[in-house]
């Protein structure tokens, strides 16, 4: 089966829907196509809140110190200054969608306040901020005529000229996608797409991002050739929730932006003794801190203490922390929470323009596949849900202008082709090498490095991606072969950025090499 849109855009958090309700406005046919159901996204998860600068006593340009802080050296200052900028039209359109954002007894709007951020500025709605956002976006979606909205499709591989072979300049042509309910790859004949498919989470052991977070967008802009930058930096979020069987519920940053502390199993705590801002530290500080503290004593997490608030405070300001803790029998106005960092957010990705332009004609990206320089080694907390959401407006009139002014040959695009390719009967072999696959990560490639321990994950990894190659060549196509085959990719391109960095800086730190390399030097990884 074939399809015909001006637009196709491959997933459906924040970014995806923004776009293509922007899209869809400048009157361009658009699909959505989505591996889960439409709501199933990173954005969903997404609880502290959305960073814009909307109080009379807070300012862009002290946004835009705050995120260069955080960044450590590596933010592009104008991508940092044109982002925020744009960030409280962005909340404005939010509001007409229908995001009710929380507000105080006096009708303002409440602004939490997160680790790195030097004012109170995180619009919020409760601790469910990210679902709020995705439903009021989807509703949006639902009622425009030129949106259409495909679930279970994986996108598998851009079609290009160049994959062609055809003669001139690049350029994106179409997608394949599989259709997981009928097994069957589809084409979707296009000339402009966009990657918004969230995270690479699940390339590790323990993270917060849901089952979807594969990094299919950056594997998919990779196998064509388009620039993938500052893989090397993935934030772990320090305070998930510490179950025994390896789930890994967030526990939002908003708790201690609202004076929860983070002690050690002795009940001290412990981080005055890492940073001079205490609990509220950016994120990579305060997980190797915790990091530190669970190797020093043997423990398995530590505590996050809030028993200084109420229960009506709590419940008012945390329902869904609330609710996910007293179900795993903890009553957080009485007991401590135990808490472990988890990997959470990549700041690298799919390296574009501040139009959410690629090296490849006709491919665009946005949200956290998509690396603009806003984060640069470190992301501000809460700044992903508004770079998203600004990037998505930008891109879309990039978009509509590509569409309007280049000139499109006819081209015929070739179906996918199974052959004689068979179903597998050894599918374990990809179950096990799943799990090799996030165990070396976890524990070569995660908080704290070293050049041993890289070089140990990139020996593995090489094997595991002989073996998938094999593997996809031989057999046809399912969601598990297409995930671990992504999954691959992205942990060589995270290892091998890794190894390039021969400094600590923001997210990556290395016990070989603890200090940065000259301050002001772009020393940003650019691999193709």
């Amino acid at each position: 089966m074939s399809h015909q849109f001006d637009v196709v855009v491959v997933g459906s958090g924040i970014a995806g829907l923004s776009f293509a309700l922007k899209v869809a406005e400048a009157g361009k046919t658009v699909a959505i196509i989505t591996k889960k159901n439409s709501a199933e996204s990173n954005t969903n998860y997404a609880q502290g809140g959305i960073a814009a600068v909307t109080s009379c006593t807070d300012d862009i340009e002290t946004h835009v110190a705050d995120t260069l802080n955080a960044g450590d050296g590596l933010c592009d200052v104008a991508a940092v200054r044109e982002i925020l900028k744009d960030g409280p039209a962005c909340i404005d359109e939010l509001v007409r969608y229908g995001v009710a954002f929380s507000q105080l007894e006096d009708g303002r709007v409440s602004l939490g306040k997160e680790g790195g951020h030097s004012k109170r500025r995180i619009l919020h709605v409760k601790d469910v901020t990210g679902k709020a956002i995705e439903q009021a976006l989807l509703q949006a979606v639902s009622e425009s005529p030129m949106i259409n909205t495909l679930e279970h499709h994986f996108a598998i591989e851009l079609i290009t000229a160049a994959k062609l072979h055809r003669s001139g300049p690049d350029q994106v042509l179409g997608l394949y996608a599989l259709d997981t309910q009928t097994e069957k790859v589809e084409t979707f004949h296009t000339s402009a797409v966009l990657l918004a498919t969230g995270g690479i989470g699940q390339v590790y052991s323990y993270t917060t991002n849901p089952a979807i977070a594969t990094g299919d967008g950056i594997a998919i802009a990779a196998r064509a050739g388009v620039k993938i930058q500052n893989m090397e930096f993935i934030q772990f979020h320090p305070t998930a929730f510490y179950s025994p069987d390896g789930s890994r519920f967030l526990v939002s940053e908003a708790v201690r932006g609202e004076g929860g502390i983070l002690r050690n199993l002795k009940g001290e705590a412990f981080m005055p003794l890492y940073d001079s801002r205490g609990d509220l530290a950016p994120r990579d500080i305060v997980a190797r801190a915790i990091d530190t503290e669970m190797k020093e004593s043997g423990s398995r997490h530590v505590w996050l203490d809030v028993r200084h608030f109420s229960k009506a405070v709590l419940r008012a300001r945390f329902p869904n922390i609330y609710d996910y803790c007293a179900e795993q029998g903890i009553r957080i106005e009485e007991e401590m929470i135990p808490v472990v960092p988890a990997a959470h957010y990549l700041c690298g990705g799919v390296a574009t323009s501040l139009d959410g332009g690629t090296s490849l004609p006709g491919l665009y990206a946005c949200g956290e596949v998509a690396c603009t320089g806003l984060h640069g080694a470190n992301r501000l907390a809460s700044n992903s849900l508004l770079e998203a959401c600004v990037m998505a407006r930008r891109g879309s009139q990039a978009v509509g202008k590509y569409l309007d002014q280049a000139n499109f040959d006819a081209v015929t695009l070739p179906d996918w082709a199974d052959g004689d390719l068979r179903d597998s009967d050894e599918r374990v072999v990809l179950t096990h090498n799943r799990e090799e696959l996030r165990r070396t990560l976890w524990d070569y490639v995660s908080i704290v490095r070293t050049d041993k321990r890289l070089e140990r994950a990139r020996t593995r990894i090489r094997v595991l991606e002989n073996e998938i190659n094999d593997y996809y060549w031989n057999f046809k196509v399912d969601v598990p072969l297409l995930e671990l085959r992504n999954l691959i990719l992205v942990a060589s391109l995270i290892i091998n950025c890794a190894l390039q960095r021969r400094e600590s800086r923001g997210l990556h730190f290395t016990a070989d090499h603890p200090h940065k390399i000259q301050e002001g030097k772009d020393s940003s990884q650019q691999l193709t």
